[in-house]
């Protein structure tokens, strides 16, 4: 910046985040500070000198505010190049005074969206007018105007000014964040106003479709180590979720372990009791529930202990030190770990004693038990995407219906709600028997539905005697019910649907097993 003009800051944030240590030390480093409105008089009370930016420009703010900072004197210092003999001398004939930073975050529109029972009025008041356009115009001209655009920016921008002056690659940098946090905004405005929460079930797909995902991070590898793969997290992802999850400990995650991962979270949220969940390949081969964790862990590590080697485990309760010596056995081998926290003598075990201690990844994820808002899934295939709702809408038991005259036992109702929470995040065709508690035996992804029923019975052996069986979908014949009756099963839960339902209805009557019908299918392809 030419000597012949003061070192000049525009600050004018909704999220105000590390701003008076920020401010501050620009003060520090020369700086005047010009801003608006609530800024103004939040670095007031900090006791920051603050030039009011109506003084500058002469013009008083109005209409509550939405009209303050759209004016020549405002974007002419932001758009200005003082070393272009026409841009020096608007300077002079106009009293402008250029800036050298441009401080300034937006009114949390999607924040007010996301919100129940926000009316169109009050998600209208929060689209940002003055701060996209200061933002556009600094970040047009990062060469002459650094645009700040994020609290996270705040000590880099310090760092550099404090070492002598911001390097052409960082305002570069900050320019590209900026329009990208401008386009981001742009499309969640245009996404509610073609679609608003008012619109009927249609229009709740919008006609055009634009997904905003910042790069987590790089991942070892893809689904096999000659593809490389990157986790991008969505803007504003909820607590509750795998971008939301901090690796406090072992090797870089690749693809399949956040796949896996993801679906371990999901699983064990579904429960409020101490719950455990054994993932190998997305699918669950064991689950436990119990009155401890260290019982729910046994329950589900014994459910398939061969296919538990090198597995992914999920908790919902922080992880103990009982649970700890449970995976430390000598014969186990984990992959990665979720749970909401870990004890210190448990992480202190799984970090220093069995041969996978360097290895293992432990994830946190504080808010696993949370609710989250139900959002949408999202599938490439090739040519585009398919979206829908994610499944994780909660069952409704008062609309089940016992279609047999043998009514399940209570203890046989337990677990076919625990069955039924677990089969919807199985690959179809699935069928998952359990028995007090627990996964004893699961059948997944096969073409036919009686070949799943034939993988659990042989995963499940003598433990599924006396136990229940739950299946994603209808069954389209007796044989699938014959089979596990020959297992011993005892109670079954399905959708129904079929028009062969009275011909598997019949056949539950003949090996006195108690049916459940919940009218409610969960593929998952």
């Amino acid at each position: 910046m030419s000597e012949s003009f003061p070192r000049r800051a525009l600050v004018s944030v909704s999220d105000k985040s590390g701003l008076g240590p920020f401010v501050e030390g620009l003060v520090l480093l020369g700086f005047e500070i010009v801003s608006t409105g609530g800024t103004r008089r939040f670095l007031d009370e900090l006791g920051i000198d603050v030039i009011d930016v109506s003084s500058y420009t002469g013009f008083p703010e109005m209409m509550a505010g939405r009209v303050k900072t759209l004016h020549p004197r405002v974007h002419g210092a932001i758009l200005g190049r003082p070393n272009l003999p026409d841009d020096a001398a608007a300077f002079a004939q106009h009293g402008i005074i250029p800036f050298e930073l441009v401080v300034c975050n937006l009114y949390p529109f999607e924040q007010t969206i996301a919100k129940k029972g926000v009316t169109p009025s009050e998600a209208i008041e929060q689209i940002d007018i003055g701060g996209p356009s200061m933002i556009r115009s600094a970040a047009k001209n990062h060469a002459y105007v650094a645009v700040v655009s994020n609290p996270s920016q705040y000590a880099k921008v310090l760092e550099q000014l404090n070492a002598g002056s911001l390097s052409d690659q960082f305002r570069h940098d900050l320019s590209a964040t900026a329009f990208e946090m401008t386009a981001r905004y742009d499309r969640a405005i245009a996404d509610y106003l073609v679609s608003p929460p008012s619109a009927d079930a249609d229009g709740n797909f919008p006609k055009s479709l634009n997904l905003g995902f910042r790069r987590s991070m790089r991942l070892r590898y893809g689904e096999n180590p000659h593809q490389q793969a990157a986790f991008y997290a969505e803007t504003n992802a909820a607590p509750a979720t795998l971008a939301a999850t901090e690796q406090l400990h072992g090797k870089e995650l690749s693809y399949n372990n956040l796949l896996d991962l993801d679906a371990a979270l999901s699983i064990v949220r579904e429960f409020s009791d101490p719950a455990v969940v054994v993932i190998k390949h997305n699918n669950p081969c064991g689950c436990g529930i119990a009155d401890t964790l260290a019982k729910a862990f046994g329950k589900a590590y014994d459910g398939d202990p061969l296919s538990a080697f090198g597995s992914v485990i999920g908790l919902n309760r922080p992880l103990d030190p009982a649970t700890a010596e449970l995976l430390c056995r000598p014969d186990r081998f984990v992959e990665a770990i979720i749970a909401p926290g870990y004890e210190d003598e448990a992480f202190e075990a799984l970090t220093t004693r069995p041969k996978w201690k360097k290895n293992v990844r432990l994830m946190r994820c504080p808010a696993l038990n949370e609710d989250r808002p139900m959002s949408r899934d999202v599938r490439r295939v090739s040519g585009g995407l398919l979206i829908q709702d994610h499944d994780e809408r909660p069952e409704t038991a008062s609309e089940w219906q016992c279609v047999t005259p043998r009514e399940p036992t209570d203890a046989e109702t337990v677990d076919l709600t625990f069955c039924w929470q677990i089969c919807k995040h199985v690959k179809s065709n699935a069928i998952v028997f359990a028995n007090s508690g627990a996964i004893v035996g699961v059948g997944a992804g096969q073409m036919s539905r009686v070949d799943s029923v034939f993988l659990a019975v042989h995963k499940a052996g003598q433990r599924s005697h006396g136990g229940i069986m739950a299946s994603d979908a209808f069954f389209p014949f007796r044989d699938a019910i014959d089979e596990a009756a020959k297992a011993g099963i005892t109670a079954v839960i399905q959708p129904g649907g079929s028009r062969n339902d009275p011909e598997v209805i019949s056949a539950c009557n003949e090996h006195g097993l108690a049916m459940i019908l919940t009218g409610r299918r969960h593929f998952k392809h």
